[in-house]
């Protein structure tokens, strides 16, 4: 079966499959490692969730032309 998630996802626990984002979005409370981590920072205990993962903004351009769309 083909993944539709990348392969090389770089670790960190603010999408990590055991962590818990905080009201703040800055700290992640950790069920492994028993304690309060960075967003940024991972461990061996990673197990990637895409659920967690906020896709990146799409910019809208807004400067086109009526000749744009016409053929």
């Amino acid at each position: 079966m083909k993944s539709i998630f990348r392969k090389d996802i770089d670790p960190q626990c603010a999408y990590c499959e055991h962590g818990t984002t905080t009201a703040n979005k800055e700290t992640v409370l950790c069920k492994k490692q028993g304690a309060v981590m960075q967003s940024f920072s991972k461990c061996k205990k990673f197990k990637y969730d895409p659920l967690k993962r906020e896709p990146k903004v799409v910019r809208v351009l807004s400067d086109y032309k009526k000749e744009d769309f016409s053929i």
